[in-house]
């Protein structure tokens, strides 16, 4: 006898439930909404520069885009600086074994504008800052050689750029030239922020194209170099700023927080694509794959968009001292472009490392390797927070090979943007933003750090 097919469907077990994994990671891989976001932000609202009319809309837009998720918003308000970049031109003079002719250069965030005319002096070529400290720079330009290649060359890159022109003007030089923290280019400059303290005297700085840059240490080998700038940036009386934040109540413990943030703000002289519309959409995705999940997270899960990272971190300095006595019970950052994602590192204390293990290993799925590495490293607007509270940070490793070739450059653009990569660092991103919520414990914290001198 034929059994009915009604009858067999409904003797049938019913099909099995989709994981958390499943559900989080599945959306994010095919959804499409990473994409979709950060092409909205490069598109419709374009460079953010702190203190711009654009990072105004920037804000509006990151509002509007939680409403829409149904993830309830608010602003919390930010005053920050504001630097104008003005007009920006160099050339090298000509010399006894080349012609010299313009140079491919950018002005550094909060260089000082040169004098009506603009500057022209000789060339001295530095390649650290303990080495300017016995070098004779008064009245010369100053320019710092570094050779960087990799991601790994960064942070000694970044120093000279950061630091360097400060203590050159101590020294009594007129500007400072540095070649771009880049792992290639096409002359295209990289621009980035130096710190002038209070009380320190700031002078012209900028940012050589590399190409440009290794001429010019070529060419200091055969002979003197002088080398004539024009720049017209200002700095302008700070503006009230904000940022966003947005957050999803947890069912059992809404007074314990994770925190997920990116910052809105980017460098004017692109769209700031990787840097960071990339962690913005990351944050977005995770946001509202996260508001779609029934039952929700047992903590609340608390996503900040920090204005003003690129320009002193006056977002996340506020923030830190607005929610120094809140429960954060771990944060992440997604402020690291768009690469897939390879590994996970942490900062915690005892324990850490296998309680991190399970939550991780799903993500083997994704590539990523399967065990956590324990590591100083966490983000840029976390540090506030983190040294102040001891707060553990879980820290999504991206691919950074081609990160530095557009970083801070006006290749920062929307088709340097692998999609794939993107929803795969999104899908890691949430998943691990919904475990550390939806966890039965907590990570264990790390020592509070004590904070660095100025240096």
């Amino acid at each position: 006898m034929l059994v009915p097919i009604a009858l067999l469907l409904l003797a049938a077990p019913p099909p099995a439930r989709p994981s958390a994994f499943e559900t989080l990671v599945g959306r994010a891989l095919t959804d499409g909404a990473t994409l979709a976001t950060v092409t909205d932000l490069s598109d419709r609202v374009g460079p953010r520069l702190v203190g711009s009319q654009r990072a105004a809309e920037a804000v509006r837009w990151a509002v509007a885009q939680f409403q829409t998720a149904g993830v309830p918003v608010r602003t919390e308000p930010v005053k920050v600086g504001r630097w104008v970049r003005g007009e920006e031109r160099g050339e090298v003079l000509p010399g006894r074994v080349w012609h010299g002719g313009p140079l491919a250069l950018t002005a550094l965030g909060g260089s000082a504008p040169t004098p009506e005319g603009g500057v022209e002096a000789e060339v001295v070529e530095v390649t650290s800052l303990q080495a300017l400290a016995t070098t004779p720079v008064e009245g010369r330009i100053v320019y710092f050689h570094h050779q960087m290649s990799t991601p790994e060359g960064y942070g000694a890159a970044s120093e000279l750029r950061s630091y360097g022109p400060a203590k050159a003007a101590a020294r009594g030089a007129v500007a400072t030239m540095v070649r771009s923290a880049a792992t290639r280019s096409l002359r295209s400059p990289h621009t980035g922020a130096v710190v002038f303290r209070a009380g320190e005297r700031p002078i012209p700085a900028v940012a050589l194209a590399t190409e440009d840059a290794d001429a010019i240490h070529r060419w200091l080998q055969a002979g003197p170099v002088r080398v004539r700038l024009q720049l017209g940036c200002r700095t302008e009386p700070e503006v009230e700023s904000a940022n966003v934040v947005a957050e999803i109540r947890g069912r059992e413990k809404p007074a314990e927080v994770v925190l997920l943030g990116a910052h809105l703000d980017s460098w004017d002289l692109a769209v700031g694509a990787q840097d960071d519309g990339a962690g913005v959409s990351m944050v977005l995705e995770t946001a509202r794959l996260i508001s779609r999940m029934r039952p929700g997270p047992r903590r609340t899960v608390r996503f900040v968009l920090f204005m003003g990272e690129e320009h002193g971190g006056a977002g996340s300095g506020a923030y830190a001292e607005a929610h120094a006595s809140e429960a954060h019970v771990a944060a992440l950052e997604s402020d690291a472009g768009a690469g897939r994602p390879l590994s996970v590192y942490f900062r915690g204390g005892e324990g850490a490392e296998s309680f991190l293990g399970p939550l991780v290993r799903p993500l083997a799925a994704l590539g990523v390797e399967p065990a956590p590495r324990k590591h100083t490293l966490y983000g840029q607007d976390l540090k506030a927070l983190a040294r102040k509270r001891g707060l553990p940070t879980v820290h999504v490793w991206q691919d950074p090979t081609h990160y530095f070739d557009v970083h801070h450059s006006a290749a920062d653009t929307l088709d340097k943007i692998d999609p794939v990569a993107l929803a795969q660092s999104a899908a890691a991103t949430a998943w691990l933003t919904w475990s550390l919520a939806d966890a039965a414990g907590t990570l264990a914290p790390p020592p509070i750090e004590p904070v660095p001198p100025t240096r």
